[in-house]
């Protein structure tokens, strides 16, 4: 059926067969498989502890992996030009998924941002679908808008306008301040990718760099601080996590802990201490200190070497596609995951505060895995726009 709809849709809006891109398929293969193994050992204890099943996690997520790579496939199949057909629905089906967590929403530790859907053993999380609506609707604009466009003031604010008013429903509705800033690093990683000139971006780094440090300095030197709501504790945490040890900054330091106890070559596989109930819910944004403590440096590095090269994958087949859309496609993914790979580790190491990002194709998520994959079939299908020569030639 997959292949009759494919087929279909190639005829309706054109686009090659092409060819498979394996260096791209095994990479994100490799990080899934590594994302199973590292699951398993991470939540096993806690899995046993609370569901009497040491393999519960392990189990669900391999569901959700099968699902996604099923889908996977059948968005490579589909010409990438069928995107730019339907991207305002995209945007609008992003928005409306949004609105229903109000009346339907699902809470889950404290924060409602979860829709069920009947049949299906996984939540939806409508900020993962947001993110992919938003790549292929910005996709869109910025072709329209064409390069000499995007360099003037006035062309440069209209693709972020409608990224930002899903960033704010976002963060208001579903109270997720880190999905709203990706969404809307997505779209400033496009256009800094489509725009000409780069002296804007430039004065906007400095600009929000210096607001940031503003809104750090007023917390910290409030008097009012510890009064400013879980994320002005977070701030503090952040700077002081001895001080916090008891609330905020406890995962902090028992990540810390993780990470220093693993030295280069680390523990072993499945020898770590601090998954044994000291870093609650490691499975999740935490993953990537356990990798530390059972893998060393050596491990840490390694995974992050995987992720620099599926992102070099990337670039060589956004230099390499048919058309402007399919770069700005395989952009927005870049855009992404590259962003989504700092915030986790950056959080894990204590550079920045905690914001409760996943680490992609590793971290426990089923919405996560399900809409990454997907994304990765947007770009098999704008890689199948290559030639056999082109695809060589990175490799």
């Amino acid at each position: 059926m997959v292949s009759s709809i494919a087929g279909f849709l190639r005829r309706r809006f054109g686009g090659r067969r092409g060819l498979i891109d394996y260096s791209l398929l095994f990479i994100v293969l490799f990080l899934l498989s590594f994302g199973l193994v590292m699951l398993y050992s991470t939540s096993s204890y806690e899995a046993a502890a609370e569901y009497g099943d040491s393999a519960y996690y392990l189990k669900r997520q391999m569901i959700f992996t099968l699902f996604g790579l099923v889908l996977m496939t059948g968005v490579s199949l589909i010409p990438y030009t069928f995107w730019k057909r339907v991207s305002v629905l995209a945007y609008l089906i992003s928005v409306g998924l949004i609105l229903l967590v109000i009346p339907f929403g699902m809470e889950v530790n404290g924060a409602k941002r979860w829709i069920r859907i009947p049949g299906l053993p996984m939540q939806l999380q409508p900020a993962e679908v947001a993110k992919i609506g938003v790549i292929v609707f910005s996709a869109m604009i910025i072709e329209k808008l064409g390069r000499r466009a995007l360099a003037t003031r006035r062309g440069f604010v209209i693709p972020m306008i409608p990224a930002a008013i899903v960033a704010v429903m976002i963060w208001k509705i579903t109270d997720n301040l880190s999905s709203a800033i990706i969404v809307v690093a997505i779209v400033f990683g496009m256009l800094f990718v489509a725009c000409p000139d780069y002296r804007k971006f430039i004065v906007i780094g400095i600009f929000v760099s210096l607001v940031a440090g503003g809104l750090v300095w007023y917390i910290v030197n409030s008097t009012n601080a510890d009064t400013m709501g879980f994320r002005g504790e977070r701030v503090l945490a952040w700077l002081h996590p001895q001080e916090y040890a008891a609330g905020k900054g406890y995962q902090t330091i028992q990540a810390l802990y993780a990470i220093g106890s693993g030295g280069i070559f680390g523990k072993g596989l499945g020898q770590s201490m601090q998954k044994l109930g000291f870093i609650p819910e490691a499975q999740n944004d935490m993953i990537f200190s356990i990798i530390c403590e059972e893998l060393g440096l050596f491990g840490a590095i390694s995974i992050m070497l995987m992720f620099i090269l599926l992102l070099w994958r990337f670039i060589m087949i956004a230099n390499s596609s048919d058309d402007f859309y399919g770069a700005m496609l395989v952009v927005g993914v870049i855009s992404h995951i590259a962003v989504q790979v700092i915030l986790n580790i950056g959080v894990v190491t204590n550079m920045i505060p905690n914001t409760g990002v996943t680490l992609p194709f590793i971290s426990y998520g089923g919405s996560s895995v399900f809409f990454l994959l997907s994304e990765i079939g947007i770009v098999l299908s704008v890689a199948r726009g290559m030639s056999r020569e082109e695809l060589a030639r990175y490799v």
